[in-house]
């Protein structure tokens, strides 16, 4: 059998403009794993209310970010998956969850190739219902449609790879060098708290108590908020961070319904007032720079917290591109390719 790698990303809209920002969240937040409810009630949710307002937003939002060379998400992607081509022997095709780049479109490049055994590498290092479950599902639903003599593997949630928090907590250090921070926060993407509780397969474990997560359980392999949690903490290890100067935070919520806390915005408000003046912020849900890091956290997080009374303030870059980034996921893939093995992560 011929091996090849598909590696999977968000998607972006084609351009920073409302014409085409509005398909691209069509298609996201029809998605029943983003928005999960009835498929009427989603249909009113979304093109009738949202998508006659949003548009617009968004446009202006990407416009603030956009590169001379296109979506930065893409752009970034793009020089991962060149960088992993050279240290690989395998091919490798770049798809996207949303957007015109698809899964499709990716698999039909690797079976071009004479491909037939895919290696699906999920860019996110959580799991969540609306971002690494629904990269699987889409991929498997295509290769069943389209390419049926092709075989999947997934790659397995890595937030809590030791080779991963080595690279991420590097990351980190070198963004922090020279800044005298007085507090860093983890800011993860947020998910309505109902994710957590349909993603347990005991039905049982995640109560969203504050207890759980600190409980060993099967339902940590899906459960986002405990492995965003124990990201931080290991990092937090890796780094020597003191206790007191690291928090966690969720942001870019949608709607009225409880979602994750403790908010991102309100977080910026909340800790000037108990005397942090330096913060820094980390975004370690993404592995490519965004419009949820760049617009959202860089520009009006920055805005939010000096609003409030803050002073200096950094983002620290996601992983985009980096080599030490590029080679582990190279010897994953090879790793892979040899033998078939995945990579070691530990469950609490």
């Amino acid at each position: 059998m011929q091996k090849g790698v598909l590696l999977v990303n968000l998607g972006s809209p084609d351009s920073p403009t409302a014409k085409d920002v509005k398909p691209y969240l069509d298609e996201f937040l029809m998605d029943e794993r983003v928005i999960d409810v009835n498929p009427v009630l989603r249909n009113i949710i979304v093109r009738g209310i949202i998508l006659n307002t949003r548009p617009k937003r968004s446009a202006e939002a990407y416009s603030k970010i956009w590169w001379e060379e296109g979506s930065p998400l893409i752009v970034i992607s793009k020089r991962f998956m060149a960088k992993v081509k050279q240290k690989v022997d395998l091919p490798v095709a770049l798809g996207m969850r949303y957007g015109s780049m698809s899964i499709k479109e990716g698999l039909q490049e690797l079976k071009e190739k004479g491909v037939d055994e895919v290696f699906l590498v999920p860019l996110y290092p959580h799991y969540a219902m609306s971002s690494y479950e629904t990269v699987v599902v889409k991929a498997m639903e295509v290769q069943a449609e389209f390419f049926p003599e092709m075989q999947l593997t997934t790659l397995p949630a890595f937030y809590s790879n030791p080779d991963y928090i080595k690279i991420l907590s590097k990351s980190i250090a070198e963004g922090l060098k020279g800044f005298d921070y007085d507090h860093i926060l983890f800011s993860y993407h947020g998910i309505p708290e109902r994710h957590i509780k349909k993603s347990d397969p005991t039905k049982s474990h995640c109560k969203l108590d504050g207890k759980c997560c600190q409980t060993n359980s099967v339902a940590h392999h899906t459960c986002y908020k405990h492995q965003c949690l124990d990201t931080t903490e290991l990092v937090k290890k890796e780094l020597g961070l003191p206790e007191e100067k690291v928090s966690s935070s969720f942001q870019s919520r949608l709607g009225s319904d409880p979602w994750l806390q403790p908010f991102t915005d309100k977080e910026f408000e909340r800790l000037p007032k108990e005397g942090i003046k330096k913060l820094a912020v980390i975004t370690p849900a993404f592995v490519s720079d965004c419009l949820e890091t760049l617009e959202e956290i860089a520009m009006e997080g920055k805005h939010q917290f000096q609003e409030a009374g803050g002073g200096d303030y950094i983002h620290i870059s996601c992983l985009n591109d980096r080599d030490d980034w590029a080679e582990l996921m190279a010897e994953w893939i090879n790793t892979w390719e040899k033998n078939g093995a995945l990579p070691e992560y530990h469950i609490q």
